[in-house]
């Protein structure tokens, strides 16, 4: 473990700072904090929103496990974590998803069997929420550990753009087009592991929207959907899976196009939007982005001022 964050009391976050300065730690000036400090190989910063404590460093398991748990927060967390979530060590699939928010490139859906041995596994590999990592070296390192563990299995159904623009009529909205796409996913991944009980994904629309999609396809298994699903390994598991398949479309479209495309629907991707159809025609927009997004009207709008989009 090489970073950690949860949240505290403002009574904690001052016993904390009183911890910190008997032990010698140097203080430093951090924006949005209450306090920053730190030693070598180890950093800790209390933000004022919460607040919670945000620690990192190669010293971050040794601090949690035998200064913030015991003298701080009071709870062994660390130790009892298949105490307080039993369920996330007992076989099942993790579902998640990328690029649903993203104008450019695919919809990637991705499903991961873990059990007991395989989720300890990957938390000791540093797997976590694709959210939660910046680094597109590391989301491809930690996939290729993820299809290295034994006994883990991996699906991935990637939507491109333009077979993502066919099927969106059909299915009227993004949510009905996820569900299909989970169950989908959870096909495959009972295909390849039958016995395992239940599925788990982040939960993106009614819980009927899945229990249909999957009901249409005569999938049984239990289905658990909840918010911050990406919590449990395997959830996480299939989001850093999903996260690489939709980075490497995104790598090869930049280079086919000749231009950057950038992700999440910023102004930035208005101005690349703008580029690829000066370069390549504004029919071949639908090759490359999800064309329902609002950013299309402002695409093809500053494309072409004379054209009336309502």
């Amino acid at each position: 473990m090489t970073h950690h964050t949860t949240p505290l009391t403002h009574g904690q976050a001052e016993k904390l700072r009183a911890v910190l300065m008997d032990r010698g730690f140097e203080f430093v000036e951090k924006p949005y904090t209450l306090y920053a400090a730190q030693k070598p190989q180890l950093s800790i910063a209390v933000y004022t929103k919460g607040p919670k404590v945000l620690i990192q460093g190669k010293q971050t398991e040794d601090f949690v496990r035998f200064t913030l748990e015991p003298e701080i927060t009071g709870e062994a967390i660390m130790d009892y974590q298949e105490v307080h979530d039993p369920e996330a060590f007992q076989p099942h699939f993790g579902i998640d998803e990328s690029g649903k928010g993203d104008y450019f490139g695919p919809l990637v859906v991705a499903g991961v069997y873990t059990d007991g041995p395989i989720a300890r596994s990957l938390q000791a590999a540093g797997v976590m929420d694709s959210k939660r990592i910046h680094s597109a070296s590391k989301i491809r390192q930690l996939a290729e550990i993820i299809r290295n563990t034994p006994g883990c299995v991996s699906k991935v159904l990637a939507i491109s753009p333009a077979r993502y623009n066919e099927m969106m009529p059909s299915f009227k909205n993004l949510n009905r087009l996820l569900a299909w796409g989970h169950a989908r996913v959870i096909e495959e991944c009972s295909l390849a592991k039958p016995d395992c009980p239940r599925a788990l994904s982040d939960q993106f629309a009614r819980r009927e929207v899945l229990e249909s999609a999957l009901r249409a396809k005569k999938i049984t298994l239990k289905l658990d959907q909840r918010t911050k699903g990406e919590s449990d390994i395997a959830v996480a598991a299939a989001s850093i899976i999903a996260r690489e398949r939709f980075l490497d479309w995104m790598a090869k479209a930049s280079e086919t196009s000749g231009l950057q495309l950038p992700l999440g629907a910023s102004q930035a991707v208005i101005d690349a939007g703008l580029a690829l159809v000066k370069k390549k025609g504004r029919e071949q927009l639908p090759h490359f982005a999800k064309i329902h997004f609002r950013t299309t009207q402002k695409i093809l709008g500053q494309a072409d001022p004379l054209l009336d989009l309502e």
